[in-house]
């Protein structure tokens, strides 16, 4: 991970991204969860999801945050096209 200011930034931005994936998915089960049935039943459960996905978002995010190649690094990876790549530099 970098020192300067730009990389650290970069790397928390990488941070957010991944920390949204788990986050959005549990805001939406959250809501057909609630939205469907409202009730007080519904709302605990629905809170309990969403708090549940904010947890596993945030140490995955950390743990990724963490390793060798650092948040950016993972990212780059995963959106990375080694086929489109190869067939261009045909």
């Amino acid at each position: 991970m970098g020192n300067n200011i730009f990389e650290k930034s970069a790397e928390l931005i990488g941070w957010f991204q991944i920390f949204l994936s788990p986050f959005v998915v549990g805001a939406f089960i959250s809501a057909l969860i609630y939205f469907t049935n409202p009730n007080r039943l519904t709302l605990t459960i629905a809170i309990l999801i969403l708090f549940t996905a904010t947890l596993i978002g945030a140490k995955l995010a950390s743990k990724i945050y963490r390793s060798k190649e650092g948040t950016i690094g993972f990212i780059s990876k995963k959106d990375s096209t080694p086929d489109i790549d190869e067939m261009i530099n045909k």
